[in-house]
């Protein structure tokens, strides 16, 4: 009875607080998952939302997953408070596939569906995002697996259209795409014992100028996410997690030169679960922040939420 009461707590908490995304992750059977974040500079928009790879211990997988995300904006700059809502959606289609021993490629690719309230009525915009591919090598893995280090190399494809007038507004980032070829870096690290494990994630996205001479600035992210087993059967595993997450933003420039008020920094609290059974697995998340800075203050940061089903291949 407990534990089922511990489960529909943490689901009614997400749904409490359901608004934007994150990167989730399945977990196996013998082992915990781990999730990489990566975001463009305050919406998640212009790129796809998330990339890298899902999972260090589960099986090969392909899935679907929905994340969603909140932030608050000023509505132009004769406006001194936050009045605009900004709504970025997006589900996407992922896999993860062995090609060698130790190396996996991931794939993904978002429909994203975004929509802005301003004081002339609702803005939206739909469509394919741009695709993410990445090589994913083990590199440390100690005999009883309790230590586990991956590294990561990955490019982000321009599939997604860039919208030159977007730029313009207080949010750049509200695009279906960066219109530029982008370059990812990763590095994962796992400790795991018994029924607890701790992981440690960082990422580094290069981004590049695009055909209109606009470019998105450079990104860091960086996570610690502790998971504990709730719960586990013969066929079945439950798990709780909690964490920490940070995102650091570069300028954006164009023609070279940088645009003010782009850049920003922000950090968020994760709370969420994970269960698998047999080859399915779900899970979901809820992140709220913990401080957020972006845009010179022009953009808030107000929660994100995903969800996510893989089957494993």
């Amino acid at each position: 009875m407990k534990k089922i009461i511990v489960l529909m707590a943490l689901m009614m908490i997400q749904a409490m607080y359901a608004g934007t995304v994150s990167d989730s992750i399945s977990i196996p059977r013998d082992g915990y998952a781990v999730a990489l974040e990566d975001c463009d500079a305050c919406g998640c928009a212009a790129g796809n939302g998330s990339s890298g790879f899902e999972s260090l211990l589960n099986p090969q997988f392909i899935g679907v997953k929905y994340f969603a995300q909140y932030y608050k904006a000023k509505e132009n700059l004769f406006v001194h408070d936050l009045t605009q809502d900004q709504y970025f959606n997006t589900i996407q289609l992922w896999g993860k596939i062995p090609v060698a021993k130790n190396v996996n490629v991931y794939a993904s690719i978002p429909f994203q569906f975004h929509t802005k309230k301003t004081l002339q009525g609702d803005i939206g915009i739909h469509g394919i995002g741009d695709a993410n591919v990445m090589g994913i090598y083990q590199l440390i893995d100690s005999k009883d697996s309790s230590h586990q280090l991956n590294g990561g190399l990955g490019m982000k494809i321009p599939i997604g259209k860039f919208d030159e007038k977007g730029i313009s507004g207080v949010n750049p980032s509200f695009q279906l795409g960066t219109g530029s070829w982008d370059y990812q870096m990763i590095l994962n690290y796992k400790f795991q014992k018994n029924k607890l494990a701790v992981l440690l994630n960082t990422d580094y996205t290069l981004k590049t100028e695009n055909k209109k001479h606009y470019r998105f600035g450079n990104q860091w992210n960086y996570a610690a996410t502790g998971f504990y087993r709730l719960w586990e059967s013969e066929n079945s595993i439950f798990s709780g997690k909690l964490g920490m997450q940070g995102e650091v933003y570069d300028w954006n420039r164009q023609f070279g030169e940088v645009m003010p008020k782009t850049a920003g920094s922000a950090l968020y609290g994760r709370l969420g679960f994970e269960t698998s059974y047999e080859k399915f697995s779900l899970g979901s998340e809820v992140m709220l922040p913990v401080y957020s800075h972006l845009a010179g203050g022009d953009i808030e940061a107000k929660s994100r939420f995903s969800i996510f089903l893989n089957i494993g291949i």
